[in-house]
């Protein structure tokens, strides 16, 4: 199977739009039948249209190459958001463990006060979730 033929049958979902827009004497019935075969599909279009063999075969050529490129140009953006993505949450991670690393040092510093500080948390968290306990 030849390169052409195969990226044919890969993008054929897409290329029979853009075979319709360009050859509009053809049905999608008739597309149908060739299925992606490309000496078939390239023999419908000679038939219907009376244009040569190879100006039939650069066109498909040109539209898988256009498709291919869309295609391309899509994943290199979703690499791009991709990496973009992945060295936010890196930098995020970084200082989530500095201001862990910071809790960590003032807790061995001053455990009094932070025993004292969790609690005092604690305790209005408590109240604050019994209040709204006993409003429903």
């Amino acid at each position: 199977m030849s390169t052409q033929q195969e990226q044919v049958l890969q993008n054929w979902d897409w290329l029979k739009g853009k075979i319709l827009e360009r050859w509009g004497e053809l049905t999608e019935d008739e597309l149908l039948e060739v299925e992606g075969q490309l000496d078939q599909l390239v023999s419908l279009i000679q038939q219907k249209t009376g244009e040569a063999r190879q100006q039939i075969k650069r066109v498909i050529n040109e539209l898988n190459e256009e498709y291919g490129g869309a295609l391309n140009r899509a994943k290199e953006t979703a690499r791009q958001y991709a990496d973009r993505a992945t060295e936010r949450m890196r930098d995020a991670a970084d200082r989530a463990r500095e201001g862990y690393d910071e809790a960590q040092e003032l807790v061995r510093r001053r455990p009094a006060e932070s025993v004292a500080v969790a609690f005092g948390t604690g305790l209005l968290i408590g109240v604050i979730v019994g209040l709204i306990a006993r409003s429903k």
